[in-house]
């Protein structure tokens, strides 16, 4: 649900943004931004990330792009000025510190536009309020590699949208420069249905990242396609509970997951993931990537902590949300590895 704009051109309209967190979603749309003439100024809390970005530039890699743009970077305590434009592209835990610290270089009049997973804006909106709150939804592909280099993977899809729904001048502003990124992004009424449908794949993600596979290796592989299933059910029945439309994207068909969908449906649309990762460079899930390659903590409870505490709020079970935020923490903390014995640890919850 929403509109695409490739007759707009931001050439003579560039925009002054502030991105906090220049990692690898932040820094992908940051370096496209800036290439096509926008004044973009990078916050990140990494000193060596800052170093090598003000020293040699912010690269670009990969099969989609392959180029270095000169862009003013700074860690937080360094940062001076006011922003009306202001993308936070932190980890989903990592949301309210960042956006206390950057409410004072906050406009008046400006916004926040989280380029998160998960449902972060309510955390914004906490802070800077309603009006100043915006959100957006993303799925493509990046991963940051070193210092100064960022991957850029495969494309994805780019919603951008007012938390309440309206079609406003700012929100129609911000795509015509999220165009120079991506000439597919589109504005849409239905933020939050976006937001819950990424919700339902990211559980997905979060089940395969407890194994070694690629999303698509696992998401093919039937032994485990039951699970995936219901894991999306989950996510889907909460959020039909709060009067959400989740949104389709990329493969993930939220009505194929709904509690009477039928099974060649759900079928379909795992298939359809599988195919649309199969085309990306990027193969594992950023999930899997911090366990295994960065050895950090992940997003486990800032996105899947909410579907439980909401489900316990409308009456929703969420078995196997809970325990996936269990054996997250245990892989993360070394006591179980990333294994299919860990995953079928889980489908050991599925009911019978």
């Amino acid at each position: 649900m929403g509109y695409s704009c490739a007759e707009y051109s931001s050439v003579e309209n560039t925009v002054k943004f502030l991105i906090w967190g220049a990692g690898a979603i932040g820094g992908t749309i940051g370096a496209h931004l800036a290439r096509a003439g926008h004044h973009i100024t990078l916050v990140d809390r990494a000193q060596g990330h800052v170093a090598a970005m003000s020293t040699a530039g912010l690269r670009i890699e990969g099969p989609l792009a392959e180029f270095v743009v000169r862009i003013p970077a700074f860690t937080p305590d360094a940062l001076q000025g006011e922003f009306e434009h202001v993308l936070l592209a932190v980890k989903a835990q990592d949301t309210e510190a960042a956006t206390r610290a950057l409410a004072r270089h906050l406009s008046a009049d400006g916004y926040v536009v989280s380029a998160q997973n998960g449902l972060n804006e309510l955390v914004i909106k906490s802070i800077v309020g309603d009006a100043r709150t915006m959100g957006c939804f993303v799925n493509f592909g990046a991963d940051y590699l070193d210092p100064g280099v960022i991957q850029y993977s495969g494309r994805g899809a780019v919603v951008l949208g007012e938390i309440d729904g309206r079609l406003t001048p700012r929100v129609r502003e911000l795509h015509r420069a999220f165009l120079d990124f991506d000439d597919q992004a589109i504005v849409t009424a239905n933020i939050w249905g976006y937001l819950w449908g990424k919700l339902g794949y990211g559980a997905q993600l979060f089940a395969t990242a407890l194994t070694n596979d690629s999303i698509a290796d696992a998401l093919a592989d039937p032994r485990y396609r039951d699970l995936y299933v219901e894991i999306a059910r989950e996510v889907m029945r909460v959020a039909l509970t709060r009067g959400v439309k989740p949104e389709a994207f990329n493969g993930f068909d939220p009505h194929a997951f709904a509690p009477d969908a039928d099974r060649a449906m759900s079928e379909r649309s795992l298939d359809e993931l599988v195919a649309f990762n199969r085309k990306s460079a990027k193969t594992h899930s950023g999930i899997w990537r911090d366990i295994a390659v960065r050895k950090r903590r992940t997003e486990t409870d800032a996105q899947l902590g909410p579907i439980v505490t909401l489900g316990a709020e409308a009456g929703v079970p969420t078995p196997l949300s809970s325990r996936l935020i269990e054996l997250m923490h245990e892989v993360e903390e070394g006591r179980r590895a990333q294994s299919y014995q860990t995953l079928d640890l889980l489908k050991a919850v599925l009911p019978r």
